[in-house]
């Protein structure tokens, strides 16, 4: 008797142990297949064999679908592993045969992922597909994961304004420099006629010779602009009055031109331009077009304003030379010839970051929504929503944004405080050779009236006083004392 007992006791733990193993391992299962295996077009299954599985239809643009090795990865995929963790499913990736987004022909059909779905080819589209009020029509979105609009990438050299050679100049306006020189002249003339009026400039006119001619006058006015000091300096009251009044204003004034120009050396590579969609319409250097049958193409299509009718015409009468295919062949025909591409400006941030080179326009218009695309009726439509709101409120989606387009180029801030070129300051180095030379030729000038008025009192060639005043002034002593000495005994 107590053997049986024993026995049975013995029984009923061992089944109660096996009946809770079999529970954890239940619970455990969906864990596991909480972020599957992206093989390249496999199937993703895992130890979970009673978890649906969802056919996924992509597309390949980067960073959203690359192909690395025999799996894929990108935003778009980190995203879809981590909904399936969340909806607990299992997914069968395949990129989309036609290699389309999704647009309607003309008998009704469609092509690309929409048409995927439509055809019952695929259960959902995972990718940066577009809302648009064609496509909602026909298939369900979810809440956008990505916010865009349309924007213009353009090529940096292309589109950057040829810089001045006398950029300096361009802190003032034309007519701010000719009320300076009006200024300038209009208070030298006035320090001339105060100083000729005033007595404590000069006692005796009949006799003494007043310091501040006009020329001098002009000499001061300029010292005073270059915060330097220059004689003569003034004596009396009614002069100092004014020579104050000129010092302040220019001190102001130099304190606005270097503030402006400051502020335009910083910002002449930002500078474009092309600004706006309506500055692309005015140009002619630059031939602009987007991906063909795209969601971009049929916004100017359908749009009311008359700059983007005016760009949906100019696409459509030149669709065979400004259409591209791909968003691959779009980035590279920007870079490689005079082509300003319009599309998805999230997409062209990307290239930004990944072609120091490109540059997106300022301006973006109709602000759109990337949603994952299900058939209508779906029953993963409004699972798939929430799920992607929970990955937006935790941060989750951000996080991916800045993972995906982190930029391979320097600092905006640290490119615009970079070294200055050349042409920037070209004008101002123009300006002082110039000078410099001036100067030179004068002083020659000078020297060559002196020598002549030499030449002509001591009875010698004009060559060889001039020579003579040159080596003296240059100090060259061999050549000095050769010319000097007699003419019988160098002939000895």
């Amino acid at each position: 008797m107590d053997k049986g007992l024993h026995f049975t006791i013995c029984v009923v733990t061992t089944v109660l142990l096996l009946r809770d193993s079999s529970q954890a391992g239940e619970e455990k299962a969906p864990e596991v297949l909480a972020a599957p295996k992206l093989a390249f077009g496999t199937d993703s299954r895992g130890a979970g064999e009673g978890l649906p599985t969802l056919t996924v239809t992509t597309i390949l643009e980067d960073p959203y679908v690359m192909v690395r090795g025999a799996e894929l990865e990108g935003y778009c995929m980190e995203l879809l592993a981590a909904l399936a963790g969340m909806l607990r499913f299992q997914y069968r990736v395949r990129v989309v045969a036609d290699g389309q987004y999704g647009a309607a022909a003309a008998g009704g059909n469609w092509s690309g992922m929409i048409g995927e779905i439509l055809r019952r080819e695929a259960d959902i589209a995972v990718a940066p597909l577009t809302v648009t009020s064609a496509r909602e029509e026909v298939v369900s979105f979810t809440t956008p994961f990505l916010q865009t609009g349309i924007g213009i990438l353009l090529r940096k050299d292309t589109t950057s304004q040829d810089m001045s050679f006398f950029h300096f100049l361009s802190p003032f306006s034309k007519e701010t420099w000719t009320a300076l020189l009006f200024a300038y002249l209009l208070t030298c003339f006035c320090l001339f006629l105060v100083a000729r009026l005033s007595p404590c400039e000069w006692n005796e006119p009949k006799n003494e010779e007043n310091h501040f001619t006009f020329l001098n006058s002009l000499w001061f006015g300029a010292g005073a602009l270059a915060l330097q000091g220059a004689t003569p300096r003034p004596q009396a009251l009614s002069v100092r009055v004014i020579a104050v009044v000129w010092w302040l204003f220019t001190l102001a004034l130099l304190a606005a031109y270097i503030a402006n120009f400051t502020a335009l050396l910083s910002s002449g590579s930002e500078q474009l331009p092309i600004q706006t969609f309506e500055d692309l319409v005015k140009q002619r250097n630059l031939e602009f077009g987007t991906l063909e049958g795209s969601s971009t193409f049929y916004y100017f299509k359908n749009s009311k304003n008359p700059i983007h009718q005016m760009i949906y015409e100019y696409m459509e009468k030149r669709r065979e030379h400004v259409l591209v295919k791909t968003y691959q062949e779009a980035v590279q025909r920007v870079m490689d010839s005079n082509y300003a591409f319009i599309g998805e400006s999230i997409s062209q941030d990307l290239a930004a970051a990944r072609h120091c080179n490109l540059i997106r326009a300022p301006e973006v218009i109709g602000a759109r929504g990337f949603g994952i695309a299900t058939a209508q009726a779906s029953p993963w439509t409004k699972p798939l929503s929430i799920a992607v709101l929970k990955l937006r409120e935790a941060g989750d989606l951000d996080y991916l944004r800045n993972k995906w387009w982190e930029s391979s180029c320097l600092r905006q801030s640290r490119d615009r405080w970079g070294p200055l070129e050349p042409p920037a300051l070209g004008g101002l180095f123009l300006t002082l050779g110039i000078g410099l030379t001036l100067g030179i030729l004068t002083a020659l000038a000078e020297l060559s009236s002196s020598s002549r008025r030499a030449a002509a009192h001591a009875k010698k060639s004009c060559c060889s006083v001039f020579t003579e005043e040159i080596c003296t002034r240059l100090r060259i002593k061999g050549a000095a004392r050769q010319s000097q000495e007699p003419p019988g005994k160098a002939n000895a």
